[in-house]
C-alpha cells in the first residue's frame, strides 16, 4: 500500500513535466496562482498536471491526466500583467488519487508512482542507443541544442535518460503523456 501525500495542484495547457527536468512556466489562472502562494509558504512542492484539452479554463477531474510530476518551486516572479513566471523543477512522478476543488485551488491526494526496472537487466546500453538516435535526429533537425543532447549524456541513470529525451521530442502532448504514464523504463526507452 502506497502512501498517500496531500498538495496543491497545478493543470497546465501544452506540457508535461517529467521528473529531473526544469523548466519556465507562465502562470496566468487566479486558482493556480493561489496554489503556487499557497505552496510558496510551505514546502515550494506542488503537483503539476497537464490537462487534456488546453482550451478547458477552469478544469475538473475529468479535464486532467490523472498522472502528474510532484515537483520543487526554486523560483517565483510576479510579472507587471498579473501573471506569474515560475521556474519549476520535476521530482518525482505521481498517480493522483483524489482530486479536490475549492474556490481558492485544487488540492489533490497522490502517491508516488515507481520506476520499474526488469530482473538485473543493464539498461544503459539501450538508453545510449536511444541517445545516440536523438543526437541523429537532431542533426537533421536542429530543434534540440548540442548542450542538451551533452547534459543528457552526462546522466547515469536509464530513467532519467529517457525522461529527458522524451521532453524535447517533437510529439504531441497526448504521446509525451503516455510515455511519462509508462513505468516500466525498458518500454519507457524503447
Amino acid at each position: 500500500m502506497e502512501v498517500k501525500h496531500k498538495s496543491p495542484l497545478l493543470p497546465l495547457r501544452d506540457i508535461v513535466v517529467y521528473p529531473s527536468i526544469v523548466i519556465p512556466l507562465f502562470v496566468g489562472r487566479d486558482k493556480s496562482i493561489t496554489a503556487l502562494n499557497e505552496v510558496m509558504k510551505d514546502n515550494k512542492k506542488i503537483i503539476l498536471v497537464t490537462q487534456k484539452n488546453s482550451e478547458v479554463d477552469d478544469p475538473k477531474k475529468t479535464d486532467v491526466f490523472m498522472y502528474g510530476c510532484e515537483s520543487s518551486i526554486l523560483q517565483l516572479l510576479k510579472l507587471p500583467d498579473g501573471t506569474v513566471k515560475v521556474l519549476v523543477e520535476g521530482l518525482k512522478r505521481v498517480k493522483i488519487v483524489d482530486f479536490n476543488d475549492d474556490e481558492k485551488f485544487i488540492n489533490c491526494s497522490y502517491e508516488h508512482s515507481n520506476d520499474i526496472f526488469p530482473g538485473n537487466e543493464d539498461l544503459m546500453p539501450l538508453a545510449i542507443t536511444a541517445v545516440r538516435r536523438l543526437e541523429k535526429l537532431t542533426s537533421i533537425n536542429k530543434k534540440i541544442s548540442s548542450e542538451t543532447i551533452s547534459k543528457i549524456k552526462e546522466l547515469k541513470d536509464s530513467s532519467k535518460i529517457a525522461d529527458n529525451i522524451a521532453s524535447h521530442l517533437n510529439i504531441t502532448i497526448s504521446e509525451k503523456q503516455h510515455i511519462f504514464e509508462t513505468n516500466d523504463v525498458k518500454k519507457k526507452i524503447k
